[in-house]
């Protein structure tokens, strides 16, 4: 499996030109992704912390010029990585909007924590999922139908939350604290 190291994603980064804005909001779903990977892990379920750390990062790499092409930037972003020979990071940046497969037995893979973490960062901030929801209507629903579509999503995104957090010994309410208590114990490891 080949996937970047963070100081590749930076440099993939650059040469897309990612606002900083964006690369505000990647960094802070990198650390949720990364959180919820560290507690799903020591819960006994096998996730590849490398590859959700870079999928993280790089989720909304073709972003920014999606502004001016209008293309779809999880998928355009996917063909991104994968011609790079980053596949498998590619195939969970592709998904990190509409996951390819909704599986409610499972536990969860490294594309539902993507899609996930994204759906819990408003810009570079950590809240519920009924504000990202309520955000991204009056965003991008532009008609009844593309309500209507991001609404089966979202109850699609209620599901996941509860599966994952089934495996977790805190609640979805609680993700923010726990994000901000992890990345200041991973700051006082890395100081000693």
């Amino acid at each position: 499996m080949n996937i970047p190291t963070q100081k590749e994603c930076y440099e993939l980064i650059r040469e897309m030109g990612m606002m900083d804005h964006i690369v505000d909001h990647s960094e802070q779903v990198c650390h949720v992704a990364v959180c919820l990977v560290d507690k799903l892990n020591h819960k006994g379920i096998d996730l590849n912390l490398e590859l959700i750390r870079a999928s993280a990062l790089l989720h909304d790499i073709t972003k920014t010029r999606s502004f001016k092409t209008k293309e779809n930037h999880a998928e355009t972003g996917g063909k991104f990585l994968q011609e790079r020979g980053f596949i498998e990071v590619g195939h969970v940046i592709a998904q990190h909007v509409k996951l390819d497969t909704y599986v409610a037995s499972s536990s969860p893979v490294e594309a539902e924590i993507v899609n996930y973490a994204d759906k819990r960062v408003l810009h570079d901030q950590i809240v519920s999922l009924e504000d990202r929801m309520a955000y991204i209507l009056e965003r991008y629903a532009d008609g009844m139908e593309s309500r209507e579509r991001i609404l089966g999503l979202w109850a699609k995104s209620k599901d996941l939350e509860k599966r994952i957090f089934s495996y977790l010994p805190f609640f979805p309410d609680e993700l923010k604290q726990v994000v901000v208590e992890t990345n200041k114990s991973e700051a006082r490891n890395s100081k000693s």
